[in-house]
């Protein structure tokens, strides 16, 4: 019988493995691979983007043939101007799954496993933020081809209209944490959900999507004015089809983007740890 005898490591090897340096850009790298996930995980149920397929073309075309003539009493103006508030409209929905989603991974144990991995605590929430903004791309794609199919067009630079949707994205990724807060705190991925409408109804039709703001009686007009999406709409307008000025609502809505990030993906990142 023959025995094995391990010799323990020295000081020196102890020493050299402790001062091996973490690898840079752990959290963009955790991210990113979190964000990856999260794309397979759609590409794989391709259904989850049923609803920033479907939605759009309902929406458009419930809107334009019902309300157009009676609104506008032109079809073709009232899609030119309905359609860039749609887009901020549809886009800002689509934001509100993403807390869904990692709610159900907290209720499945996904993130049990996330947590004993040698990852940034936060790398999980922003992985699944960024790898859910490829339901703004397809809502904002299918918005643009259904309403150029029945008479949109836009009235500005290639390069305004890229701008209008890069903004638009990003208002919906800054919105994206309040719904990530709302699905670290709320036990059920359907309580997030229906608090999720209730946030969203109020902000996104509470606005001059359908009708301009000079129309609405006074209380709601006061409201309008202090709505970060009804900024964002009129951004859109301003650069898509040349509707208003363009420096002050982009302006704004950048501001009330940013201003959104700060407050909600901090809590939603402490909410997130404290449930470690």
């Amino acid at each position: 019988m023959t025995t094995t005898t391990t010799q323990p490591s020295t000081g020196e090897d102890a020493q050299f493995i402790a001062a091996v340096p973490p690898r840079p850009f752990g959290l963009v790298r955790h991210s990113l691979v979190m964000a990856r996930r999260s794309l397979i995980k759609t590409m794989r149920t391709p259904e989850q983007l049923l609803d920033v397929t479907l939605q759009p073309i309902i929406f458009i075309v419930l809107f334009v043939y019902l309300l157009g003539g009676a609104i506008a009493g032109d079809r073709h103006a009232y899609m030119q101007f309905l359609l860039p508030a749609l887009m901020v409209q549809n886009v800002l929905f689509a934001s509100a799954p993403t807390g869904v989603s990692l709610n159900t991974d907290i209720k499945n144990g996904v993130f049990d496993r996330f947590r004993s991995l040698p990852i940034s605590r936060s790398a999980p929430l922003i992985g699944g933020v960024l790898g859910d903004m490829i339901r703004f791309v397809v809502s904002i794609a299918v918005m643009i081809g259904v309403g150029y199919a029945l008479g949109f067009r836009v009235e500005t630079s290639f390069l305004e209209v890229v701008a209008a949707c890069l903004l638009v994205m990003f208002m919906a990724f800054c919105f994206s944490w309040m719904f990530v807060l709302l699905g670290m705190i709320v036990r059920e991925p359907g309580a997030v959900q229906g608090l999720g409408f209730v946030i969203m109804f109020p902000l996104t039709f509470g606005t001059n999507v359908l009708v301009p703001t000079n129309t609405l009686p006074g209380w709601l007009q006061a409201w309008v004015k202090v709505n970060p999406v009804a900024d964002a709409m009129e951004a859109a307008r301003a650069l898509m089809v040349g509707q208003g000025e363009v420096g002050t609502p982009v302006l704004k809505t950048f501001l009330w983007s940013l201003a959104i990030l700060a407050v909600f993906a901090p809590l939603a990142v402490r909410a997130y740890r404290r449930k470690a």
